[in-house]
C-alpha cells in the first residue's frame, strides 16, 4: 500500500511535466479559433472577422490541397508498412545469429542512425544524390545518364520512404528483439525433439510468439497515418517535387509562415488533428480487440 506521503511525492515529480504540457500543448489549442476567422496579425484574436467554415471550404477548393492529402497518405502508409516488415525481418535474422559479439556489433551499427537528426542525414543524402554525387558517379562508370534524384517526382517518394526506413528500422527492431527474448526456450526444445527444422521452428514457434507484439504495434501505427515526417520532407523537398512530396505539415508551414494565410493554414492543421484523433481512437479499439491492449 502506497502511503499518502509517497503518493504526494509522485505527483510532485509529475508536476513539471504537466506544467510544460499545459503551456506548450493545452494553451495553444485556443489558437485554433483562427481557423474560423479571417485572421490579420496585430488585431486581438477575438476582434477578428469571423468567417465560419469559409476557410475549410476554400481549402477543399484549392487545386493542390487534394494532392497534399494524397501525398501524405501514400508516404505515411508506405512508411508504416515497410516500418513494420523491415524491423521484423531484421529482428528475426539477427535472432538466428549465434555469435554474440557480431550480433551486438550489427545491432549497434543499425541502431545509431536513429539518434542522428534529419538535418545531418538530409545533408548526407543531398551530397550523395546530387548530380555530381557518389551515386551518379557510380552509375556514370557504367555509362548511364546522371539523374537528379531529389528533383524527380519518379524517385522522390521512394527516397523519402526508404531513407526513413533505413534510419529507424534498427531502433524499431529493439521491440521485436525484446519480444523474441521473451519466448520460452522449452518451446524450441520441444520442436527440436519433434524433428522441426530451423525454418519450422521460426514459422511455428518464433513468429507466433511475437505475433501479439506485431499486431499491437501495427494497430497503434494507424494513428500516425497522417504524419509523413515534416522534418525529413522539409529538409529534402523543393518546388520541383511538390506534386509528389508535399505533405500536410509542409503545406501548413508554407501557407501559414511563408504566405501568411494563417486562417487557411490553421484550418488544414485542425482538419488533420481531428482525423488523427479519430484514427487514434480506432487504433486503440483495434489494439484492444486483437492484442488485448488499451492505451486509455
Amino acid at each position: 500500500m502506497i502511503s499518502k506521503k509517497w503518493l504526494l511525492n509522485y505527483h510532485l515529480m509529475l508536476l513539471p511535466g504537466i506544467v510544460l504540457l499545459i503551456i506548450f500543448s493545452t494553451i495553444p489549442l485556443f489558437g485554433t479559433v483562427i481557423a474560423f476567422q479571417d485572421f490579420i496579425p496585430g488585431i486581438p484574436i477575438f476582434e477578428q472577422t469571423w468567417v465560419g467554415l469559409d476557410n475549410f471550404t476554400f481549402m477543399l477548393q484549392l487545386p493542390g490541397s487534394r494532392q497534399v492529402f494524397i501525398n501524405t497518405l501514400v508516404i505515411a502508409s508506405m512508411k508504416i508498412v515497410l516500418g513494420i516488415i523491415i524491423p521484423i525481418t531484421f529482428a528475426l535474422l539477427l535472432h538466428e545469429i549465434r555469435a554474440r559479439a557480431f550480433k551486438r556489433l550489427v545491432q549497434t551499427i543499425v541502431y545509431l542512425p536513429h539518434f542522428m537528426s534529419w538535418v545531418i542525414l538530409s545533408g548526407i543524402l543531398i551530397a550523395m544524390l546530387s548530380i555530381d554525387g557518389i551515386v551518379n558517379q557510380i552509375t556514370g562508370f557504367f555509362h548511364m545518364e546522371p539523374i537528379m534524384f531529389l528533383a524527380s517526382n519518379q524517385y522522390f517518394r521512394h527516397i523519402i520512404v526508404w531513407s526513413d526506413v533505413l534510419k529507424e528500422f534498427g531502433f524499431s527492431a529493439v521491440v521485436y528483439l525484446a519480444a523474441l527474448a521473451g519466448i520460452n526456450p522449452s518451446l524450441y526444445e520441444a520442436a527440436e525433439i519433434d524433428g522441426a527444422s530451423r525454418f519450422r521452428k521460426l514459422w511455428h514457434v518464433t513468429i507466433p510468439g511475437i505475433m501479439p507484439t506485431i499486431v499491437l504495434l501495427s494497430t497503434l501505427s494507424l494513428g500516425n497515418i497522417l504524419n509523413a515526417g515534416f522534418d525529413q520532407v522539409f529538409n529534402l523537398y523543393n518546388p520541383l517535387v511538390y506534386s509528389s512530396g508535399d505533405i500536410i505539415d509542409t503545406y501548413v508551414y508554407r501557407m501559414g509562415l511563408v504566405d501568411q494565410q494563417y486562417g487557411l493554414a490553421t484550418s488544414v492543421g485542425l482538419m488533420k488533428s481531428v482525423i488523427a484523433i479519430i484514427l487514434i481512437a480506432l487504433s486503440n479499439k483495434m489494439a484492444d480487440k486483437f492484442a488485448n491492449y488499451r492505451i486509455f
